[in-house]
């Protein structure tokens, strides 16, 4: 059998080619893919060598056009030294959050993910967040896996703490990984092979950049290499997208202390997959699950089916997500405003004498 082309091993597949043709029908930009993203620089690998690039300023210039660790964007240039980022080709998938602060836009974390490994210490577990990370994963057209990390230091007390994950992590496997002593990794090499990429997300000391580590072989090391303009890109505040030397790749995320959902009900259904089902059974269709008579959610929270705190936080969410789809529509109807307006100047400047 002969071996993978190396795009192949970066996740380069037929749906990029076509993507490809259809922006550059004349080939005059290669491939790369972003695999570390700093500031005002962008690491790429075109399947040969690496190299920190730029990006062309008609990018900038575009909403959410700035390429992330992940992305296939296409590179122009016939040296290293007039090399630049082109076009950013359609993303498979996005994981995304709504970005820190009051203003209502959405922050790309990583981009064409297969997999989402969820780290949840094993030391310190936050069910809440989890459920929080859960539903921007389900979000992402991923397939998220919750990894409990640090399992070496629950001894007796693994299943139990396993136990009580399953109940948050509805319809997401769940692996137990120590990188200390090595238990579990093989079970995350599986997922995996050559081609598929997955996202290392959760909160900071979760064990993100060890287990990295772990399934690389060696310590990454904290600095990348710095470019001509002595500008360098630290790991530990950047999004590093690292080959595994058994075939595929990992992305690894820095903790995020903010974690605003940027989603829909969809996602959110996803992640409280049983609460979802048994709302089914109410006794009316548009039952808000709080006092209504035949509320088939509050009978199993009575009944003990559903934990009275996993709903409660599955009713803050929703909250949140309605939040957001407000702010967005107000946001929406501006940029309108703004546009009619701007086309009306526009008009005016071109019927004047």
């Amino acid at each position: 059998m002969s071996a993978a082309p190396p795009l192949a091993v970066l996740g380069w597949d037929q749906t990029w080619n076509h993507h490809h043709l259809d922006a550059d029908p004349e080939r005059r930009w290669r491939p790369a893919r972003v695999t570390l993203q700093g500031r005002d620089v962008w690491r790429v690998h075109d399947g040969d060598v690496e190299t920190n690039l730029g990006v062309r300023g008609r990018l900038r210039s575009a909403s959410g056009a700035l390429p992330v660790a992940g992305d296939w964007v296409l590179v122009g240039g016939t040296s290293v030294d007039d090399a630049v980022i082109e076009h950013l080709l359609p993303r498979r998938s996005a994981l995304t959050r709504k970005a820190a602060g009051q203003r209502t836009d959405e922050q790309v974390v990583a981009a064409n993910v297969d997999v989402v490994l969820v780290c949840a210490p094993a030391h310190s577990l936050n069910a809440r967040r989890l459920e929080r990370e859960l539903t921007l994963a389900w979000e992402s057209g991923a397939t998220p896996y919750v990894v409990v990390t640090k399992s070496d230091l629950l001894g007796d007390d693994l299943e139990e703490t396993l136990d009580e994950v399953r109940v948050v992590a509805v319809g997401a496997e769940v692996l137990a990984v120590s990188s200390y002593d090595g238990d579990g990794l093989d079970a995350v090499r599986s997922l995996l092979p050559e081609g598929v990429t997955g996202a290392v997300i959760g909160p900071s000391g979760a064990g993100k950049s060890t287990l990295v580590n772990a399934l690389v072989g060696h310590d990454l090391l904290a600095t990348t290499a710095v470019r001509s303009d002595h500008r360098g890109v630290h790991t530990t505040s950047a999004r590093h997208l690292v080959p595994l030397p058994r075939g595929g790749l990992v992305l690894d995320t820095p903790g995020m202390r903010e974690l605003a959902l940027w989603a829909d009900e969809d996602a959110l259904d996803a992640a409280f997959a049983d609460v979802d089902d048994i709302t089914r059974e109410c006794r009316f269709a548009d039952c808000g699950h709080r006092t209504e008579p035949g509320c088939a959610v509050l009978a199993a929270v009575q009944d003990g089916r559903l934990d009275e705190a996993r709903v409660a936080s599955w009713h803050k969410l929703q909250r949140e997500l309605a939040y957001l789809a407000r702010k967005q529509d107000v946001r929406a109807q501006q940029e309108e405003r703004r546009r009619w307006a701007r086309l009306g100047k526009e008009a005016k400047a071109r019927t004047r004498p």
